[in-house]
């Protein structure tokens, strides 16, 4: 699925489902032939949980990788949920795939976060050795500050209970890998600011270990603007971003020799594109939904307009029109589905798009529907004479009758499926038979009528119950 990013960069949106924790992301092409991956993480006030995508990269020359940290519903600091930590495994899994598809070693990539994403940049950086590391405002320890200060990702992450060890834990895994002098080439970039609540808990104390680093740069903004933690980051956009200008074109602040115009304009991209397509967030082998209602076409009044059909496969329907999110209709465990808007639609045509999306979070391709609202329609809801409410009937005498002055067809709907219709005679009766007999059990019908410019009418329910039918019985009337 492609997007527009904020700037217009072009943007291929998919999900890896190969690990234990299906991982979302989205992906922009290196310009000119750039040879260098940047992989962006999240801050935890990041819009849908994707960190630095309003447009603010667009003008870098490198593939840009942007991970979502939004697994069963939380944050997780790309490490772990309940202290399973298969998020970690299952986001290394992704850059992996990544980079060996673009043809890059971890020299090649830049891992770039702010907050919990610089955590995450550090984290991953420092333990599966990648070159270069930017970290705005990072907390190290993780455990205590998702307990005391965002307790809901604390619960996500930990456990309900938020046990002292499983803290500890968390506590840990940054100042040990420092400790330990992993990936020591590493050109780290840290940002911070005296004016940041969480500088002197969360990252004073580390910073001798961080200078053991012969590449370890720290930048201290000491601007009277900044008035807190989310500021930092602010204020320091414009030499962040320089700083991944020059990463990314392999020029590293502080060394002795760089490599710049690093580009091969006539990369091969087969394996880039036979992963994004594996991984694409829409599958061409997932179905796309199916309208039964309204018909395509079909002319239905303002206040009665009701979509329904079938999505076997989803556990909802996201709908749309004009670019524009409607709604997300449930999908029963039958596959059907149905939603009606709660304030009436404009008169017009309209065009709304639809598709499924699966438990994983896969979308099916589009379903397109076209239908006119019409605010000035007399066309009442049909009388439905018998089955009387309520009343029980053998399943092969099943005929519903009725009444619908001015209509020239009477339709039948069940959970939103399509039954039949017939014809209503020229006194306004109507009569349908729906020609085999019925399951046993209740049901509730929805009963309209169509006039001859094919508008509908509101539906009106037909309740009866069927009863069990003999084998003799049932062979006869089928």
């Amino acid at each position: 699925m492609s997007e527009k990013a904020a700037k217009g960069r072009p943007v291929v949106q998919g999900i890896d489902a190969s690990g234990g924790c299906p991982v979302e992301y989205r992906f922009a092409h290196a310009r000119n032939g750039n040879r260098h991956l940047m992989v962006v993480f999240a801050n935890i006030f990041a819009p849908d949980d994707y960190g630095w995508a309003t447009g603010v990269l667009d003008n870098l020359r490198s593939n840009i990788l942007w991970i979502r940290d939004r697994f069963d519903g939380g944050n997780t600091y790309y490490l772990c949920k309940a202290m399973d930590f298969s998020v970690e495994r299952s986001v290394i899994g992704l850059i992996s795939k990544v980079m060996e598809a673009l043809g890059l070693t971890p020299d090649d990539v830049t891992l770039w976060g702010s907050s919990k994403g610089g955590s995450a940049a550090l984290y991953f950086g420092l333990r599966y050795g990648f070159r270069n590391i930017v970290a705005s405002v990072p907390q190290f320890l993780i455990g205590t500050f998702v307990r005391d200060v965002y307790p809901d990702t604390g619960r996500h992450m930990l456990g309900e209970a938020m046990a002292d060890q499983d803290v500890a834990v968390l506590d840990s895994i940054l100042p040990d890998l420092l400790r330990a002098g992993a990936n020591p080439q590493a050109h780290l970039y840290l940002v911070s600011s005296p004016q940041d609540e969480q500088f002197a808990s969360q990252v004073e104390p580390f910073l001798g270990l961080l200078q053991r680093y012969p590449n370890f740069n720290f930048i201290f903004s000491e601007s009277p603007f900044i008035t807190g933690h989310g500021k930092v980051t602010q204020r320091n956009t414009p030499p962040l971003l320089g700083i991944a200008y020059l990463l990314v074109e392999g020029i590293a602040p502080r060394l002795g020799s760089v490599r710049h115009g690093y580009e091969q304009p006539d990369a091969d991209r087969s394996g880039i594109q036979a992963l994004l397509k594996a991984t694409s967030v829409v599958q061409e082998s997932f179905a796309t939904p199916v309208v039964t209602s309204p018909l395509a076409g079909a002319v239905v009044p303002a206040g009665a307009v009701r979509l329904a059909g079938r999505a076997p496969g989803s556990v909802r329907v996201s709908i749309w029109e004009n670019g524009t999110y409607l709604a997300s209709a449930p999908v029963g465990p039958d596959g059907t589905w149905s939603w009606e808007r709660e304030q009436p639609w404009s008169g017009g045509e309209h065009v709304v798009r639809l598709f499924g999306v699966d438990p994983n979070g896969y979308q099916s391709e589009r379903t397109d529907i076209a239908f006119t609202v019409s605010e000035h329609t007399g066309l009442a809801a049909p009388v439905v004479q018998s089955p009387t409410a309520r009343q029980q009937v053998p399943g092969n005498l099943v005929t519903i009758t009725g009444f619908a002055p001015g209509a020239v067809q009477v339709g039948f709907r069940h959970h939103g499926v399509l039954l039949g219709a017939t014809v209503v005679g020229a006194d306004g009766g109507w009569a349908w038979d729906p020609g085999a007999p019925w399951p046993p059990g209740p049901y509730t019908v929805e009963v309209f009528a169509v006039d001859g410019s094919g508008v509908e009418s509101p539906a009106i329910p037909a309740f009866f119950t069927v009863l069990g039918i003999s084998a003799g019985a049932a062979h006869a009337g089928s």
